[in-house]
């Protein structure tokens, strides 16, 4: 083989290697590095605070109040029946807890006669109500229910046909005292041609009303006495007793669909007794401390992301 032949096949040798070596050779590339995925935000709920009726028992709810938001926990949604309307609508107007227990504690009963003398004595007589209307509406500063800080309700009674109602708008007054109208003790309240009673005979406890107006998490405040503990000395003893009796089937079946259901200790604690006002309240703080984890718990996993 002559030298240029020999240069060209060497040259042809290299350049077959060097196509050879090409294709084998892996190019590496580097992995794009991502960021991790962002946690998504935990659900915003609504909280709804369903107060129940019981007369002077309905003081414990102050109580309540206070220890919830002692742990940052506050309401979106109030709703009462009776009493628990009475506490609710001084709460939904901006009170705070300790402002409404400072209020419950100066209450002056000689101001509010013509709705807590037959409430906390022993009395016969069929009150109008309207001092509590005046009451209620001074406390709020005389503002409308719609226009109140926290969305709130107030139920009571159709008396022609025992249907109830929640109220959401209106004179607040008129409907706490509408939502309070112990058939025997205070007239029933006529508004718009209807014709209304306690919400107690209907909703002791007013959880579904709660779900109604968009609660998504229900603390339920079960405040009423147990029938057989009720002592049974006046006309007033007798109604509050017919009340706990009708009112335990219903709550039966209303406080299952609450979240929670905080009971304080209250005993045989009468639904006339003004003077224990101050007892009513610590056990409402009482009950919801021992329930607190338990809301917590049930709060968190409700706001967790599906």
């Amino acid at each position: 083989m002559t030298s240029r032949r020999l240069a060209l096949a060497t040259l042809a040798t290299l350049s077959a290697a060097a196509i050879v070596g090409c294709k084998t050779t892996p190019v590496i590339e580097t992995p794009a590095v991502l960021p991790p995925p962002e946690p998504l935000p935990p659900k915003k709920i609504k909280i709804g605070l369903a107060l129940g009726g019981g007369a002077a028992r309905g003081f414990a709810h102050i109580g309540v109040i206070k220890a919830l938001e002692a742990q940052g926990i506050y309401p979106d949604i109030v709703v009462g029946t009776s009493a628990g309307s009475v506490v609710g609508a001084l709460y939904a107007a901006g009170n705070t807890g300790f402002q409404l227990q400072k209020m419950a504690m100066e209450m002056d009963e000689a101001s509010i006669s013509d709705w807590a003398l037959p409430l906390f004595r022993k009395s016969t007589g069929v009150l109008k109500g309207e001092a509590l209307q005046a009451y209620v509406n001074k406390a709020v500063n005389n503002q409308p229910m719609e226009k109140l800080k926290i969305p709130f309700g107030a139920v009571a009674t159709d008396l022609k046909d025992g249907k109830p109602i929640l109220f959401q708008r209106g004179n607040t007054g008129m409907a706490v005292r509408a939502s309070s109208a112990v058939p025997g003790v205070f007239q029933p309240v006529v508004i718009s041609g209807h014709t209304y009673v306690d919400g107690g005979l209907v909703a002791p406890v007013p959880v579904r009303f709660a779900r109604d107006m968009g609660a998504d998490f229900v603390i339920a405040v079960n405040i009423s006495t147990q029938a057989d503990v009720q002592a049974t000395v006046s006309s007033l003893d007798v109604i509050m007793q017919t009340f706990s009796i009708m009112g335990q089937r219903i709550n039966d079946y209303e406080l299952r669909e609450a979240d929670i259901v905080i009971t304080p200790p209250l005993g045989k604690m009468a639904s006339n007794d003004f003077n224990g006002r101050n007892q009513a309240v610590l056990a409402g703080e009482q009950a919801a401390a021992q329930v607190m984890a338990q809301i917590k718990q049930k709060l968190e996993a409700k706001r967790k992301p599906q």
